[in-house]
């Protein structure tokens, strides 16, 4: 496990930090629905076995109501902070991002977090409220409480606001990204910006969204690299330099994820998997807030 460990690639973002390319996270199966103040103890045992696998990169939300779990898997993993990468997002307190960080932070139990989301844009009536809210997040990243900044589910209209009043860019924008929800613009956006992009429900048309046209060239890169359809996927991502992010509750199926560290598809491989997704638009999350015909 510890060759696949180091072999994880990183991607540098454009303020010159580096970020972990497979991510474990703390959302979807885990999102918690009930009473955040009750721990749910097989989260922080799965966490725990992920970073004791290699998964140096962790994934929260404050609307997750996970961060108290992540934080307590941090510290009992007994892995130095500065070797993990923990990403948290802010929402439900967006009015008061100040506050909703250094909340963030007593429930991680850290004193900083390495990037800091913006975790969607729909709180916003106007352009104005966009920059503020990022001027708020500048101040969070000089006070050093974020190493990197960043954003989640924006579109290139939210970016464009954004970038009007900026001094620091954003560095990344996590979005959901799979073959059958590509973001072609949005995506070039990114690159003439240098803004990363991290994909979350990159296993979807595995897991939601099958059967489909890409389903059977995957199978057959599949078989012929020996390892499953869903780190084909992952791959896929992480080959387009896109932060994958995926989870699991089973310790086999995260060891088998980790595969996705141990081979490449060839360019003509990653295209034909994008072409093939172009015959479908699937849509997972966000569907009340995005146009269900939204390629953006």
């Amino acid at each position: 496990m510890a060759d696949i460990k180091t072999n994880i690639p990183s991607l540098k973002l454009n303020d010159g930090n580096s970020i972990p390319m497979l991510s474990y996270g703390s959302g979807t199966a885990w999102y918690k629905r009930g009473d955040e103040g009750e721990i749910d103890r097989s989260l922080i045992e799965s966490m725990k076995t992920a970073i004791k696998m290699g998964y140096y990169h962790l994934d929260g939300a404050e609307v997750y109501k996970t961060e108290q779990e992540l934080g307590m898997a941090i510290k009992e993993s007994g892995v130095a902070r500065e070797k993990l990468f923990v990403t948290t997002k802010v929402i439900v307190n967006i009015k008061d991002i100040e506050g909703a960080i250094k909340t963030s932070l007593k429930k991680l139990q850290l004193d900083y977090v390495d990037l800091y989301l913006i975790h969607a844009p729909f709180f916003a009536k106007s352009d104005s409220e966009l920059q503020s809210a990022w001027a708020t997040m500048e101040k969070i990243h000089d006070a050093g409480l974020a190493k990197s900044i960043g954003v989640s589910n924006y579109l290139p209209q939210h970016l464009e606001a954004t970038l009007a009043t900026a001094t620091i860019p954003p560095a990344i924008n996590q979005i959901e990204f799979h073959p059958y929800l590509q973001h072609s613009s949005l995506l070039a956006f990114h690159k003439k910006h240098n803004i990363a992009t991290a994909a979350y429900g990159p296993l979807t048309p595995v897991t939601k969204a099958a059967p489909g046209p890409v389903d059977d060239f995957v199978a057959a890169l599949a078989k012929k690299y020996a390892v499953s359809p869903a780190e084909v996927m992952l791959r896929w991502c992480i080959d387009q330099d896109i932060v994958a992010i995926t989870t699991s509750g089973k310790e086999q199926r995260l060891s088998d994820y980790l595969r996705c560290a141990t081979f490449k598809l060839t360019p003509k491989e990653v295209e034909e998997i994008g072409t093939k997704g172009e015959e479908k638009h699937f849509r997972g999350f966000w569907n009340d807030k995005f146009d269900k015909d939204d390629r953006s």
